[in-house]
Parts: C-alpha cells; sequence; structure tokens
C-alpha cells in the first residue's frame, strides 16, 4: 500500500517540486496539499506543469488541513512559518520532513544566527540533520528530519572528504558560490526581478549568511574538531543550480589530484547522488537530478586545495534531498522514486 503524503507549503518552489518528483515515486500517493494564499485553487490551475499529474488536486489552507491517517508530511514553508505550526503538525502525524530552517540548527545557534528566540525550542531537538551523506544513522533513529539549505548542502558534501580525511586545515576555509534565482523564492521582490538579475552577478549575505552555520555545524561533525568557513553566496542569472567553489589549506605533504580524486570516490563510493567527476562540473549536469557533482585539486605551485561542487537547488539542495530523507524514515530504499539523470540540452 502506497504511503500517504501531504505537503504544507505546496504552492512555493520547492513545494511544486515536491508534488512534480513524488508523482513518479511508485511507493507514495500524495494526498492532501496547502497553499493558503492560493486555498481552493487545483494544483493544474496554479501549475500547468502538473495538471496531467494531479488533474483532481486542490490546494486548501492549513487551517483546514485534516492530517489524521497520513504516513509523513513535508513542510515547505518560508522561514518562521513552521515553528507555529510544528507542535500540531507532530502530535497528527509519525513522520515530517521540513524544508525550512527552523529546525536545523540547535538553540543557541539559531538565536545567534537568527537574531530571535525560536517559538518551539523544545521541539528543536527532535529533528535529525537530513544530509544522509554524513548523517545517515543518526536518520535511520529519528522521526522526523531537518533538510539542509542548499549552499550546506553542495558546500559540506565537496569538503567533507577533505576533513574527514585530515588532508585540511579546519580554519581559513573559502566557499564562494553562485546560485540561480530559483533559490531566493517565488515571492515577487525586486531583487529577483528579470531587468535586475539578467546579465549581472551579485554577491549578498556577506560575512554573516545564515547558511554559514549550517555548513560549520556539519564540516565540525566530520572533522571531529571545530570547523571554521568563510561563505560568500551570489546571485546569478539563471534559474536553477548551485555551483560552489571550496579553497582550503592542506596540512598534509605529498597530495596529487590523483590521490585526492581516488580519495573522494572511495569516500563517496557506496552513495548514489554523489558523482566524482575529473573534468570541472557544470550545473547543467544535474538540473532536474537529486544528484551532487564534485570534482576535486591539489595546487602545487600555492599548496592549496581546491573543491568544486555542483547540485540543483531546488531538488538536491531541497525537495529532492527531502524525499531521500523521507524515504530512509519510512524504510522504502532510499533512491526510490528520484531523478539521477539531468536535463539536456
Amino acid at each position: 500500500m502506497a504511503k500517504r503524503i501531504g505537503v504544507i507549503g505546496g504552492s512555493g518552489y520547492t513545494g511544486v517540486e515536491l508534488l512534480r518528483i513524488l508523482h513518479s515515486h511508485p511507493e507514495t500517493e500524495v494526498v492532501l496539499t496547502t497553499a493558503d494564499s492560493n486555498a481552493g485553487a487545483m494544483v493544474g490551475e496554479l501549475y500547468p506543469s502538473l495538471q496531467a499529474a494531479y488533474p483532481h488536486l486542490a490546494f486548501t489552507s492549513i487551517e483546514a488541513a485534516d492530517l489524521d491517517g497520513l504516513d509523513l508530511v513535508f513542510v515547505a514553508l518560508p522561514h518562521g512559518a513552521s515553528q507555529a505550526i510544528m507542535p500540531g503538525v507532530l502530535s497528527s502525524v509519525p513522520h515530517v520532513v521540513d524544508l525550512g530552517a527552523d529546525f536545523r540548527l540547535p538553540p543557541p545557534l539559531y538565536k545567534e544566527w537568527y537574531g530571535e528566540e525560536h517559538t518551539a525550542p523544545d521541539l528543536q531537538g527532535s529533528f535529525a540533520f537530513g544530509l544522509p551523506e554524513v548523517f545517515r544513522s543518526n536518520i535511520v533513529s529519528s522521526a522526523h528530519v531537518a533538510s539542509p539549505g542548499c549552499y550546506p548542502t553542495v558546500s559540506s558534501l565537496a569538503l567533507a572528504p577533505l576533513l574527514a580525511n585530515g588532508v585540511v586545515a579546519p580554519e581559513g576555509i573559502l566557499v564562494d558560490a553562485m546560485s540561480g534565482v530559483s533559490g531566493t523564492g517565488r515571492s515577487a521582490k525586486v531583487t529577483s526581478l528579470f531587468s535586475e538579475v539578467d546579465g549581472t552577478i551579485a554577491a549578498y549575505g556577506l560575512l554573516n549568511h545564515r547558511h554559514t552555520a549550517e555548513i560549520e555545524l556539519v564540516l565540525s561533525h566530520v572533522a571531529g574538531a571545530p570547523v571554521s568557513v568563510l561563505f560568500t553566496p551570489h546571485l546569478v542569472p539563471m534559474v536553477r543550480g548551485i555551483h560552489a567553489t571550496a579553497h582550503a589549506r592542506p596540512i598534509q605533504s605529498g597530495l596529487s589530484t590523483e590521490a585526492l580524486l581516488a580519495m573522494y570516490r572511495e569516500y563517496y563510493a557506496d552513495e548514489p547522488f554523489v558523482v566524482v567527476t575529473d573534468a570541472p562540473p557544470t550545473t547543467k549536469a544535474c538540473m532536474g537530478a537529486n544528484t551532487l557533482h564534485i570534482t576535486v585539486r591539489y595546487d602545487a605551485r600555492t599548496d592549496s586545495v581546491l573543491a568544486l561542487g555542483v547540485i540543483d537547488n531546488l531538488v538536491k539542495g531541497a525537495s529532492g534531498q527531502a524525499i531521500q530523507n523521507a524515504n530512509i524514515l519510512l524504510g522504502i530504499p532510499e533512491a526510490t522514486g528520484l531523478p539521477i539523470t539531468g536535463l539536456m540540452p
């Protein structure tokens, strides 16, 4: 019998991506989705791309949503919104995957990086951090998951083998990343207008982007020691995709690019969604897929290590990874229903 699934916040980009991928999932059935501002509208009316997949599914309001009998709920709401509803959601369904930032960080880090008190601090410890390639055992033993952000996903996985094997210093790591405009969400804002983003690249969140905390959290766990990262994101004129370039200082001698590539391939040998490439990866290769493409280089001239990673910010960076986490929670083979081939051209 198919698992009964609800999607709270189904009208945003991550919500509609959940609906798109879940339709091809052989072991799930979406029976409910909410969108307060579009309550009553048919899913296919708002998103014609989903008309054939969901001809009879309509958005409902959160207040009117009946969660009883659901096996799992995805929460894909703007930052801060899931805190208010989560107590009720957790009391109604056995499993929750939250795509927002509300339950990713422990209370002290949350207040430090978000500048406000959490309204449901007693629930923050109920969620496993949903990066399966690093925290799979935690996810398996949990009932609920907080999926990480798009930047932390690609940045952390690009650097993890280096820190896990003690190849680079845990301090002074630089990550420069570029993201497509869909990462800013569907709500109208001047900074994401076509006339504002076309033909230009701009950095934002300088020195204090909130995803820094997640990157450091993951990498400190991997390294077994505190890791510090200077993270700088950029908005680029494309719809989907993230490209991250990480720079780190080696603390081992005798390094070579060939040896590092072999180390990466061994580290990710059992990970179905991680592709280690000889050539520099391109965002196009991951478009629409739940994959991460990475490569690594050692530069003898500057004695530096360079790691590069790309993902689709809406798939491995959000909805695809959320479904990957849901599969684990539900006891379904992890790769079930998830695309691994990118769109070309």
